[in-house]
Formats: C-alpha cells, structure tokens, sequence
C-alpha cells in the first residue's frame, strides 16, 4: 500500500509540474500577443489562439486575465523568440523554439546543454532541410462532427492531412494540418464552424533518425534537460 502511494504521489508530482511548465509557456505566448497586437482577443487572432491554447489545458482564467494584464502595462518585460539548430549525441537533429528577456543566457544555457552531452549548436537554417513548419490543429472526436465531410469543406483552407490520434489521456483527436501560410484561412474556416481547436505553428520531420534503445535514453536525457529551461517553447527531434 505505500509503495502504492508513493507510486500515486510521484505520478500526481510529474503531472502538476507538467503543467506548470504548460501555463509558463502559455503565459509568454499570450504577453507576446498582446505586445504584438493588442489586448482585444475579438482583434487579435495571435492573442485569440493563445487564449484558446491555455482553456485546452485548463489554465485558470484568472491567470489568463492576469498574463494580459500584465502585458498590457507599459514597463511589462517583452520577449524575443529565437530558434536554435543542432544534433544531440548519435547524429540525431534538434531544434528549439525559445522565447526570452535575455538572449545571453538563454543562448549560453542551450550551448552548454549540447556540448555536455556531447552534441554540437549549429547556425540558424541548418536544419531546414529536415524540418518543415506547419500549421497544427486539434480537437476532441465529436460524433457529430462528420470526419469526411469535413476533409472535403476544409480543403478551401488549405488542408493538407485530416487524421485521428490519441492524446495522452486515451481521447481521440482530430488533427489538422496546414502550411505554415494558411494558418490564418484555415483557424479562420474552423471558427466559423463553430469548433473548439487548440492551434499552434509545429516543426514536421521530413526525415528520420534510427538508433538503438540505448542511445535513445542519452537523447532522451538531453531533451528532458532542454525542456526544464524556462526560456524554453518547445522542442522538437528527429529520432525515429
């Protein structure tokens, strides 16, 4: 029964901390959006996603109205966002979006991350040849909705792939995809039907990485490390 509980508690741990990190990331977005168009959400598509981005994981609302708030003032800290390129251990490709207020650190931090584990930082655009950015949308199955119909009246918008998968929780999802230039048509098409989707702007591997188990858990260790950084947006690899 203890180790039952313990088991429990650690699984409670990770997921609160999980989502810490989700709220900080979503906090920032939302600073950058408002910084960059204004607090108004009716106004602002960029702010208008943000919002819908933290209802999806149950961010707080006053927390939401704090984080515009906050960006809304005149001597509120701004963010730059600053993409980084390199290859972890065993060849395999990584790229990190980051959003900061001191590209110095974060610049020396990611560095030394690859270089202790025994990776190498490339130069901006190093990677392009193996990540491609899209346009990502999602939603809970709903049987209302009907998925062939959709595929067809979404097309106008720019889909490219209308698939199902499952989220962490075991819910089936809906995803979207979308160049990078018709983000805004098809978020435009999806709200006009009245559906509730998180969206973001992703990396697509276009080629793969295959290692053994053994080397996975170096990279995987890197990324784990990568990710704690505050400074942080998200990660992307191409270990298959």
């Amino acid at each position: 029964m203890g180790r039952a509980f313990e088991f429990r508690k650690e699984r409670k741990f990770k997921r609160w901390a999980k989502m810490a990190v989700q709220f900080t990331r979503l906090g920032k977005e939302i600073v950058m959006a408002v910084k960059d168009a204004g607090p108004h959400p009716e106004t602002n598509s960029r702010l208008r996603t943000a919002i819908q981005n933290a209802k999806a994981v149950n961010m707080p609302k006053d927390r939401i109205e704090a984080a515009i708030k906050r960006a809304s003032e005149k001597d509120a800290s701004s963010y730059e966002e600053h993409i980084y390129e390199g290859y972890a251990p065993h060849g395999v490709a990584v790229l990190i979006e980051t959003a900061t207020d001191n590209i110095n650190r974060t610049v020396a931090n990611v560095r030394s991350y690859f270089t202790k584990a025994g990776g190498s930082l490339g130069k901006t655009g190093s990677l392009d040849f193996i990540f491609q950015r899209k346009s990502v949308f999602r939603f809970k199955v709903d049987e209302e909705v009907d998925l062939e119909e959709l595929e067809l009246e979404l097309i106008d918008g720019g889909l490219e792939e209308l698939y199902v998968e499952d989220d962490e929780e075991g819910n089936d999802i809906v995803v979207i995809q979308t160049s990078f230039e018709d983000f805004g048509n098809m978020q435009k098409l999806l709200e006009e039907k009245g559906l509730e989707v998180t969206a973001k702007l992703e990396r697509i591997t276009l080629s793969s990485t295959e290692i053994g188990e053994e080397d996975a858990a170096d990279i995987l260790k890197l990324i784990d490390k990568i990710e704690d950084d505050d400074d942080v947006q998200a990660v992307y690899h191409n270990m298959a």
